[in-house]
């Protein structure tokens, strides 16, 4: 197992306000959210790049779907 932790968890380690252990099922849950949100993310991108009539993804067809992907993602 490596030792150094993964980008994710040491992100949310350090916004954490105590010292908590997290499970690695939690971890494994915190990563897969990461995975869906990226995911939701290029297919909302992908989308506006069609409609702007372009074959790829730029980053400003990410910026512009970026709010209203992250509105969704918090509920």
């Amino acid at each position: 197992m490596p030792s150094k932790l993964p980008r994710l968890k040491q992100r949310v380690k350090s916004k954490m306000k105590t010292n908590i252990n997290v499970r690695p099922a939690s971890e494994a849950m915190m990563e897969l959210l990461a995975v869906l949100f990226l995911n939701n993310l290029a297919q909302e991108a992908k989308a506006k790049a069609f409609e702007e009539r372009s074959a790829t993804i730029r980053a400003h067809h990410v910026k512009a779907v970026a709010k209203r992907v992250l509105k969704n993602a918090r509920g």
